[in-house]
């Protein structure tokens, strides 16, 4: 599946306030709660992994992004959360942990199979190397809005 097949109105979230990291793994791994995608250990379990292997992926510009995720063990349902942030908050990188990268953009990936991470990864990373892909999502206004970009993405 594509990315675009996983996004939910119930699990996209524009203008999300947000302190920290913690703070927006917690917010969207809520979400994808509610909808009964994850297990209660779910949001712990991705908070824990990202402070060991942080997730912060700078891209090129001015607009960055953060795919935490963690074990399949925690995921009922495959499923992918994103938020917009009202205003940028810091992950560190995950090439070098030891820098930090000013996240607008995260999306909290919960999957089910064992090498769906890896490729659901590299499609975001793929279609975030499109610049303008980044600003028609910092610029959202509504769930369509974000449908809409993605939907005219092609990688």
């Amino acid at each position: 599946m594509a990315l675009k097949d996983f996004l939910k109105d119930s699990t996209i979230c524009l203008g999300v306030q947000a302190e920290t990291s913690s703070d927006v793994i917690r917010h969207l791994g809520q979400k994808l709660l509610d909808a009964g995608l994850v297990k209660d250990s779910f949001i712990e379990a991705a908070i824990l992994r990202e402070s060991t292997m942080p997730t912060g992926l700078p891209l090129e510009g001015s607009i960055h992004v953060a795919i935490p995720h963690t074990d399949i063990i925690h995921v009922n349902q495959a499923g992918v959360a994103m938020a917009v942030l009202a205003k940028p908050v810091i992950f560190q990188d995950m090439v070098t942990p030891s820098e930090a990268v000013i996240v607008s953009i995260v999306f909290l990936m919960a999957l089910d199979q064992p090498h769906a991470q890896i490729e659901m990864l590299s499609e975001i990373a793929d279609i975030l190397q499109n610049p303008d892909l980044l600003q028609r999502l910092v610029d959202a206004k509504e769930f369509q809005d974000v449908i809409n970009a993605f939907a005219d993405v092609t990688i």
